[in-house]
């Protein structure tokens, strides 16, 4: 066994990733760092729109996005001579639509009345106006403004009215959810208001339900003129109410206070304060957890009496990172427009009309849009890059000879070495979720989830001492021959079936959201990379078999942990104060947190109970259930290296587990000490790769990026393989499809192009960036299939009366269940897999009662009978 772990083959494949790391060593250790910034202030792009048709222009409008027009209705100016002049109300409704290539304005009517200084949010259903006042008195009115293309019409549809009049409020948008903050119950400075209102849409039409709703206030003070905006916290859609001013005896006080609401847990919290006062300015969301201030007066001249001379309103745009709690500058505006809206239309962020100074409006509509970057790559990273793809694919022609039959494409003729079989589970079990998924998530909340890896080791003992015996014993080369030798083919058949599917969707996540992560680190586009990825693993896979797939993945795993480490000291040299710095800011941001205490099942915060729960299942169905792990029992030699091999992916877990983590966190330590670094157009598991791509020293950032395409690699190359061994194993052998294994060899490699090709063409379409977390997304992926799966085998092992009725019920009852849970969500997705074990379990075994017991021999298929025993299970 000894000769055949060491053999001279498996000598030069290990040769040969020495060889490659040298190289791409050597690479990094001849070039210097260099750094390429880029501020926020590159990412915004300003334009105009066609200007509104008062020629004035109109402060206080309200303003929103209805069937792809943009609506400005009502609002407040000063007819010429500005100065000589009283305020006039307008009741006008303006309608800007696309026409071609252009924008046309259209006339739409008038409001019920004058109205100005309102707030107003975009829906679904229409522009919702609420409140807003006169020259005389402030409104509790609340309508919504409805577009009608074919007539070219605005229609007013009434709402329930405010709990009190209010003017000069904001309001915001949380799902079908409308919040509104602050404001004047009437036109004197003194009664401005600290009241929190809440609509939920959707319960439009009940009469009883539908009405607003006085929330708890923010703790601070009473305000007017606030900014209010929605944006992603890392855990859940939040509500900011930002600056504003209050009277305070005889002057009047310039708010600079940041508040933070939670809709779930009904909670606020203090934020960090504004660099100045942004009263009456603009707020927008952008990406996942930037929220942009578009202008505001910081009120520095204030009633000042400079008319004309007035310089205008400072133009520096803010940007706010909820994550991070940073603000930063954005850069130079145009101009600022105070007391209005902005809207998001026609693919841009707009601004209509608005104060520029005091008595003075504008008619322009400014525009923003925020710019993709797209980062230089460099000759030496895509050398460094291509160069390890291309030893990639050399892997799996230097195996292609080595395959003389399917024991040699699916098992390696059981002669892997245990050391890179345990490799291999380490790669295909971590690896994508491990490099872009875990670091996204660490950076957005705390080291919660890391509590499930460390279950591993203890998942590692039921693996050993009782999944690998079974199928050892059996010697099978699916793990679902052990399902018809317990149950009946049917449920071969139909575990088989769940296992390809969830394969096939699993090779489409990892490629889709590592293709969105490698669009920031690189020029490919989304769809370039997933291409990329594809193609290649299809080459090596398809040549190489479970070899080729094992020394990649072996190979991979040093790529993966080696970059990893040079990112970590990048990242601690790069924050302030060191490796100081980045314990406090951790810290300070509770990034270290590992346990929440409370018992709900469905917050995003997740319980202890449920991070334990939800891993447990999760790997005792990968170590039991998954062909992907457990074909890789079955390459080695025997049953005591196979054991050495789960053994080391254990040990390998908890380190890495501790190092990607700690990545995540130091994300946020280094980019709260440079917030001006972050791009805002990116989502949150692209943080990472714009790390890569703006702070890492050429040469290595094309190290890293290697490392990226090794963790998606070897999860789309292992569930081809895999995949390809299930389909040949469970569905064409037991059918009798080829006379001889050479038949059956063709079978393999064409099933494991057709695999890959079609993963990769879901993947391609799964490309969304609009997708919050690479890593809640895989999770509930895992769980959609493979709890019931692993239910069936425990089901199998844990019990003698359970038979092929009650086990194919129950995974029937299971699927079902899983889709209704994730419809529903009726638990976080982290306690599907559990879920799906428990009913399949539960159902298989109450139906097994119920009808015939099983009438085959249970002999070494249940862990009450292990009388059979195989010479590959030596004692260790």
């Amino acid at each position: 066994m000894t000769q055949a772990t060491l053999s001279p083959q498996a000598t030069r494949a290990g040769a040969l990733s020495v060889i490659v790391l040298s190289v791409i060593v050597l690479l990094c250790n001849f070039v210097s760092p260099v750094r390429a910034e880029t501020p926020l202030a590159k990412s915004l792009a300003w334009g105009e729109l066609p200007t509104l048709p008062d020629s004035i222009g109109v402060a206080g409008p309200f303003a929103g996005v209805h069937n792809d027009a943009l609506i400005v209705a009502g609002g407040a100016n000063f007819p010429a001579p500005t100065w000589e002049s009283d305020k006039v109300w307008h009741d006008r409704i303006d309608v800007l639509v696309r026409q071609g290539d252009e924008f046309v304005w259209k006339p739409g009517g008038q409001l019920e009345r004058p109205t100005a200084y309102g707030a107003s949010v975009s829906t679904a259903d229409g522009v919702l106006c609420i409140g807003g006042n006169d020259a005389d008195r402030a409104f509790d009115d609340v309508f919504l403004l409805q577009w009608n293309p074919q007539t070219e019409s605005v229609t007013t549809v009434l709402f329930p009215s405010l709990p009190t009049p209010c003017a000069f409020a904001s309001a915001t948008r949380v799902g079908s959810v409308v919040y509104v903050a602050g404001g004047q119950s009437s036109n004197q400075p003194d009664s401005c208001m600290n009241n929190f209102w809440s609509l939920d849409l959707s319960q439009r039409g009940n009469t009883d339900a539908f009405q607003w709703r006085v929330q708890t206030p923010w703790p601070g003070k009473s305000r007017a003129f606030n900014l209010t905006v929605a944006q992603h916290n890392g855990y859940t859609d939040c509500v900011y109410v930002i600056s504003g001013r209050r009277p305070d005896g005889d002057r009047t006080e310039f708010l600079t206070d940041c508040w933070e609401f939670n809709p779930n847990t009904g909670a606020w919290r203090a934020r960090s304060d504004t660099p100045r006062c942004v009263m009456a300015g603009t707020s927008v969301a952008v990406g996942q957890s930037h929220a942009l201030v578009l202008g505001g007066d910081d009120g520095s001249l204030f009633g000042a009496e400079l008319r004309d001379q007035h310089p205008g309103f400072p133009r520096e745009a803010l940007a706010y990172h909820t994550i991070t709690d940073r603000w930063a500058s954005a850069g130079e505006m145009p101009a600022n427009h105070v007391t209005t809206v902005a809207v998001k239309f026609a693919g841009r962020i707009v601004i209509p009309s608005g104060e520029i100074r005091p008595r003075v409006r504008s008619p322009r509509l400014l525009t923003l849009i925020i710019q993709d970057h797209q980062h230089g790559f460099g000759v030496i990273n895509y050398g460094v890059l291509f160069g390890y793809l291309a030893a990639m694919v050399g892997i799996g022609v230097y195996f292609t000879k080595r395959n003389r039959n399917t024991d040699d494409y699916f098992r390696g003729g059981k002669r892997i070495p245990w050391w890179a079989a345990g490799c291999s589970i380490f790669a295909t079990m971590l690896s994508s979720l491990t490099f872009t998924g875990i670091p996204s998530k660490s950076f957005a909340q705390d080291w919660v989830y890391s509590i499930g890896n460390f279950t591993i080791p203890v998942v590692a003992i039921v693996a050993v001492y009782v999944a690998l015996p079974f199928f050892r014993r059996i010697d099978v080369t699916s793990a679902y021959e052990y399902l018809e030798l317990r149950f009946n083919r049917s449920v071969r058949w139909f575990g088989s079936a769940s296992f390809v599917l969830f394969h096939l969707f699993r090779m489409a996540v990892v490629m889709s959201l590592t293709g969105l992560a490698l669009a920031v680190a690189t020029p490919l586009t989304p769809v370039q990379s997933v291409l990329l990825m594809g193609v290649l693993s299809i080459v090596y896979c398809t040549l190489g078999g479970i070899e080729a797939v094992i020394w990649t993945d072996t190979v991979q795993t040093f790529v993966l942990l080696g970059g990893a480490v040079l990112a970590a000291a990048l990242l601690i040299n790069g924050t302030d104060g060191g490796l100081t710095g980045w314990i406090q800011s951790g810290s300070s941001g509770d990034k270290f947190n590992i346990a929440n205490w409370h018992v709900d099942p469905r917050s995003a915060q997740l319980a202890l109970w449920v991070v334990v729960v939800g891993a447990i299942g999760q790997n005792i169905s990968s170590y039991t259930s998954d062909q992907a792990v457990v074909q890789r029992y079955m390459t080695t030699a025997d049953q005591r290296l196979a054991a050495r091999s789960i053994w080391l992916n254990a040990f390998l877990a908890i380190p890495a587990t501790i190092l990607f983590f700690g990545i995540g966190t130091g994300l946020y330590a280094f980019y709260q000490s440079h917030p001006e670094r972050l791009d805002p157009g990116i989502t949150t598991d692209q943080i990472f790769p714009l790390f890569i791509a703006t702070e890492m020293p050429i040469g290595i950032a094309g190290l890293i990026v290697a490392g990226i395409f090794s963790a998606a690699q070897s999860t789309v190359s292992t569930s081809m393989n895999s995949t390809a061994t299930t389909v040949v194993t469970d569905f064409l052998e037991p059918l009798e499809w080829f006379k001889s294994d050479r038949g059956y060899l063709i079978a393999a490699r064409v099933l494991t192009v057709m695999i890959g090709v079609l993963g990769t063409l879901l993947g391609l379409v799964f490309v969304d960036p609009s997708i919050k977390s690479l890593f809640d997304t895989f999770i509930q992926v895992i769980g959609m299939f493979m709890g019931v799966l692993g239910g069936l085998f425990v089901l199998g092992a844990l019990t003698r009366r359970g038979n092929a009725a009650g086990a194919l019920i129950g995974a029937i009852t299971g699927a079902t269940s899983m889709i209704a849970l994730w419809h529903f969500q009726i638990v976080n997705g982290y306690l599907f897999t559990s879920c799906g074990i428990t009913i399949c379990v539960v159902v298989g075994y109450l139906v097994s009662l119920l009808t015939r017991p099983p009438q085959q021999s249970l002999d070494g298929l249940t862990v009450y009978d292990n009388a059979v025993k195989h010479s590959d299970s030596p004692e260790y």
